[in-house]
């Protein structure tokens, strides 16, 4: 087995605060929470309602509909993070 190493020049993000490094970097200086009332599911079932959620996120430009149907959504966001990191990391 080859050993190849792998070197990451480029960033990357989605988090509650902002989908991209840049908007994220922005909401966390000026104190932005990214905690809300969970929308995506009935949580009348659990003591927690709140929680950390990626808002706005639509990655139809980079996945298919179709691949999107067989991803659950934490594998969508490591595929947008890695090709904004692709994307910042230059030519």
């Amino acid at each position: 087995m080859s050993k190849r190493r792998v070197v990451v020049t480029g960033l990357g993000m989605l988090s509650p605060v902002g989908n991209t490094v840049e908007s994220t970097w922005k909401a966390l200086l000026a104190g932005q929470s990214g905690i809300s009332l969970i929308d995506h599911f009935d949580t009348s079932a659990y003591a927690t309602k709140f929680a950390g959620l990626v808002k706005d996120f639509n990655c139809d430009d980079i996945i298919s509909r179709k691949e999107q149907r067989k991803m659950d959504a934490f594998i969508q966001y490591g595929i947008v993070a890695g090709v904004q990191a692709m994307q910042d990391s230059g030519p």
